[in-house]
């Protein structure tokens, strides 16, 4: 339910994002009081996770010993981190609590199954200990209400990029690659075709990884502009392989994360390959760069195959933490401008739009939707069985 008595005295609501990279905050101070106009991105605040908090999130994507306890503490202590990050942005931009309506927590997703019986999704980062600590009204839980209408409670912002694109008639598509991908499809204006959204599958997820488990010296915990990958080779047969997974070839609805596409994957998937190709430890599979490339050369196609099944031409923006890494962005693009498509790829910036900020915006703005009784789930996304307002407020 709306607070009038926020709104009134408010200027700004602030969306939060905690991504299943698990690298840190990202903060979005937005203005949506110009009627009729693109939000207003004001400002931005990112806080990076150390090393312990990091692992403690990641750890939560498995099953494992004493997940209960370690899950809901884990709950309140990132919340802590939340309000800290709050209280920085605030002082960054010389505001109180008081200009914020409210905060839009994403919260940190730990555990995401859309689908079997009785499908559930948990997000941590206590959205009553962040209202209480900030003396700010929070808006959280978004993917509740979609799954209890039989949706996939995900992906929840090819809304907001609808918001985005009011003003295109061109097909366009936004591509984000954080630790999964997801993509989201805008039609033309005047087509029947209706606005889509999905996750594709591996962002950087299984890059970082790998990395990781192969440079376990390293102060980096991903490959910076794919630098590694590039030293290695692709492994066809693998790649075939890997595109050949049941979620990829699932149709949409669809939606996945941390808990399906990790590291024990991987190694189940090199397993199967060396048993079917009889591949002995010498051969290129025992060559961990080649994996890599392989990876990158995972990621890359999947996310084309699922934009070319939609259309053969449209505007391509990219977002997220994959667009730094150049070898990764080099393959989307090789493969997207084949002579058969006709492709225009660009970084969100090309439209004065921070990529690495915009899920956070996103968040801030179903806060936005919330207050205004907004309809902010898409059922042709999700699949859910109708439109609704999603999320629920807490109180300081």
């Amino acid at each position: 339910m709306i607070n009038t008595e926020a709104v009134a005295r408010g200027k700004y609501y602030i969306g939060l994002m905690s991504g299943t990279s698990a690298d840190g905050i990202d903060l979005a101070l937005v203005d949506f009081s110009a009627q009729g106009k693109q939000p207003r991105l004001v400002a931005s605040f990112y806080k990076s996770y150390s090393a312990v908090i990091a692992d403690k999130i990641t750890s939560l994507y498995q099953p494992g010993n004493n997940e209960v306890d370690r899950a809901f503490h884990l709950d309140v202590e990132l919340a802590q981190l939340f309000s800290q990050a709050i209280n920085a942005l605030l002082n960054q931009e010389d505001l109180s609590p008081k200009d914020i309506i409210a905060i839009g927590n994403h919260g940190q997703t730990i555990r995401h199954r859309p689908s079997g019986d009785n499908p559930f999704t948990l997000q941590i980062g206590c959205c009553q200990t962040l209202a209480t600590l900030t003396g700010i009204r929070v808006v959280g839980q978004f993917r509740r209400k979609d799954m209890a209408l039989g949706g996939q409670g995900a992906p929840l912002v090819p809304i907001f990029h609808q918001q985005l694109f009011t003003q295109t008639s061109a097909a366009n598509f936004v591509v984000n690659i954080g630790g999964i991908a997801n993509i989201t499809f805008l039609p033309e204006q005047g087509s029947n075709q209706p606005v889509l959204g999905f996750d594709t599958g591996p962002g950087n997820a299984l890059l970082d990884d790998w990395f990781t488990k192969h440079h376990s010296s390293s102060a980096d915990t991903f490959d910076k502009n794919g630098a590694w990958a590039k030293t290695g080779q692709i492994i066809p047969l693998l790649l075939e392989q890997l595109i050949q997974d049941d979620y990829i070839k699932s149709a949409a609805p669809k939606s996945t994360g941390r808990e399906y596409f990790h590291l024990e994957w991987l190694e189940q998937q090199l397993t199967a390959f060396k048993e079917v190709t009889h591949s002995q430890p010498e051969t290129v599979t025992n060559h961990s760069a080649n994996i890599q490339a392989t990876l990158l050369a995972f990621t890359a196609q999947s996310i084309s195959n699922a934009i070319r099944a939609l259309t053969p031409q449209a505007k391509v923006y990219l977002c997220g933490g994959g667009v730094h890494n150049n070898a990764l962005v080099d393959a989307l693009r090789s493969r997207l401008t084949a002579s058969d498509t006709a492709f225009e790829i660009k970084n969100m910036q090309a439209l004065n739009i921070d990529g690495d900020i915009l899920e956070a915006m996103a968040f801030a703005w179903l806060a936005y939707a919330f207050d205004q009784g907004l309809d902010s789930n898409l059922p042709a996304v999700t699949g859910a069985s109708a439109s609704c307002t999603l999320g629920s407020a807490f109180l300081p």
